[in-house]
C-alpha cells in the first residue's frame, strides 16, 4: 500500500556550521561522523519524492558549508519538489545568491535572534547579525523571497518589537517564531530559558507585534511550540481565521526530519534517540516511514490510543483530545518524556487563574550529543509567592523595548475576549 502521510522534509544535509549558537539544538559545528556521500543525498532525494514529499528545507549545521549542497538543491528541484533553505545568513554573497536562483531555492529564512548585541552573543560570532541583514540584501537583488526564523528567549523577548521592525525594514514577507527550549546548547545554557508564567507576559505582546505584522503585509507563522488555546491562537495561526488553531503534533504525519548521516525522524527537532525510525542506509525511506513505531506514534490521533501518553496537566486539559499535550519535542526535551508541556499559554491562564505559578529547573544535565536532552522538575506554587533571587534575566512586561506603533496599538476586542 502506498502511503500519502508526509509532504514536507526538513534536511540537515551537514553538521558544520561557522556560528557557535546558545541555544542551537543540534550543537552544529563539526561534520557528522559519515554524513550521505552526494550519490546517497541524489538517492534520497528520488525516494523523498517517491513517498509524496512535495516540498523540502535545506537545513544545518549551515547547509552551504557542505560543497554540493547547490547539487543536491538542484536534484530537489530536477525531482518536482519545493526546495527552500534556513540559514545563519553568516557569508552569503550575492554570487552565492545568483547560484542559489540558478539552483531551484525558491525560498529562504535567515535567523535573526535579537538586535545586534543580542544577536551576536547568542550567535557566537562577532558581525553575524551584519552578515544576516547583508544576507537578506543579496538575497532580494537575487530575487529569492526571504522571511526570517526568531528564537523567543529570555535574551531575545524584550527585543521582539524592535526585531520586527528591522527584520520588516529588510523586505521579510514572512516570520516563524519558535521558543528556545533546553536541547543541546541551549539545555547547557537554561538561564536563558523563558519559565512558564512569563507566557503570561510573553503572548500578550506576541500578539500586538503580530498584529502590527499582519496590516504591514508580514506574516507572523508561529512555530509547533507557540499557543495553544489562548485568547490569541486565530490571530497567530491564521490572522483571526475561525478554524485557523492548534490540531495536534503532526511528527511523522506531515513533516518528516532528515540528518546528515542518514537518520529519519518524524520531525526535525526530536530528540535523535528515543524518535529515529531508523537510516535510509539500512532501509528504504518507504519502510522507515510505514513500519517503524518511531514514526507512527501520532496515527492514534483522534482515538483513544492518542492521549494514552498524557500525564500531568495534559491529561487533565479539556482540549486533550485535539491538542495532544502540544509540541512532542517541547514537552520531552523538559521532561525526557512527551504529553506534559509546560509551554502552554492556555495552561498558563488556567493556572494563574487557579492562583497557581509553574516554573521548571534543571535536574540532570544533556551529556553533550546533537539533539540530546537532560531533564527538569516542574515546580507549582503560590502565584504571590517569592520568585528567586539572583535571576537577573527573569522576564517582565516592563522589560519590553517597545516601538512607538506597537506600543500604541490595541488589540482587537475579538482576541481578548
Amino acid at each position: 500500500m502506498t502511503y500519502r502521510r508526509i509532504s514536507y522534509a526538513v534536511w540537515e544535509i551537514t553538521l558544520k556550521c561557522n556560528l557557535a549558537c546558545q541555544h542551537c539544538g543540534s550543537r552544529a559545528g563539526h561534520t557528522r561522523a559519515k554524513e550521505l556521500s552526494t550519490q546517497e543525498a541524489v538517492d534520497l532525494v528520488r525516494q523523498l519524492a517517491e513517498v509524496g514529499i512535495t516540498e523540502v528545507t535545506l537545513i544545518g549545521g549551515e547547509a552551504f558549508l557542505r560543497p554540493d549542497w547547490l547539487e543536491i538543491a538542484q536534484a530537489i528541484t530536477q525531482a518536482g519538489m519545493l526546495c527552500g533553505m534556513t540559514t545563519g545568513g553568516f557569508g552569503i554573497s550575492l554570487d552565492t545568491a545568483r547560484r542559489m536562483k540558478e539552483a531551484g531555492i525558491s525560498v529562504v529564512s535567515v535567523s535573526v535572534d535579537g538586535l545586534e548585541a543580542t544577536h551576536d552573543r547568542l550567535r557566537g560570532k562577532n558581525g553575524s547579525w551584519q552578515w544576516a541583514f547583508k544576507t537578506m540584501s543579496h538575497l532580494k537583488e537575487a530575487g529569492i523571497p526571504f522571511g526570517c526564523n526568531t528564537q523567543i528567549n529570555r535574551l531575545s523577548a524584550p527585543e521582539f518589537p524592535l526585531i520586527y521592525e528591522h527584520i520588516r525594514d529588510a523586505g521579510v514577507f514572512a516570520w516563524q517564531i519558535q521558543l528556545t527550549v533546553p536541547m543541546g546548547n541551549a539545555a547547557d545554557n537554561s538561564e536563558i530559558l523563558l519559565q512558564p508564567y512569563e507566557l503570561l507576559d510573553i503572548y500578550p505582546m506576541i500578539a500586538r507585534v503580530a498584529q502590527k505584522a499582519s496590516c504591514e503585509g508580514v506574516q507572523v507563522q508561529p512555530g509547533n511550540n507557540i499557543g495553544y488555546y489562548g485568547p490569541y491562537e486565530r490571530l497567530l495561526r491564521g490572522e483571526g481565521d475561525a478554524w485557523s488553531f492548534w490540531q495536534g503534533c503532526n511528527a511523522g504525519l506531515s513533516t518528516l526530519g532528515i540528518e546528515a548521516d542518514g537518520a529519519i525522524k518524524g520531525c526535525p527537532s526530536l530528540p535523535t534517540s528515543a524518535y529515529t525510525g531508523g537510516n535510509i542506509r539500512d532501509y528504504s525511506l518507504r519502510t522507515i516511514i510505514e513500519e517503524t513505531e518511531e514514526l507512527r506514534f501520532n496515527l492514534g490521533a483522534g482515538t483513544p490510543k492518542g492521549t494514552e501518553h498524557l500525564w500531568g496537566f495534559c491529561k487533565t486539559c479539556e482540549f486533550a483530545e485535539l491538542c495532544r499535550g502540544g509540541c512532542s519535542w517541547t514537552a520531552h526535551v523538559f521532561f525526557n518524556k512527551r504529553g506534559n508541556n509546560p509551554y502552554c499559554h492556555h495552561r498558563a491562564l488556567t493556572q494563574a487563574k487557579r492562583g497557581v505559578r509553574e516554573r521548571v529547573f534543571q535536574k540532570v544535565r544533556a551529556q553533550g550529543n546533537p539533539f540530546d536532552n537532560g531533564e527538569f522538575t516542574l515546580i507549582e506554587e503560590p502565584i504571590n509567592s517569592p520568585l528567586p533571587e539572583n535571576d537577573p534575566l527573569q522576564f517582565t512586561s516592563d522589560r519590553i523595548q517597545w516601538t512607538q506603533g506597537c506600543e500604541e496599538a490595541k488589540l482587537l476586542p475579538s482576541l481578548v475576549d
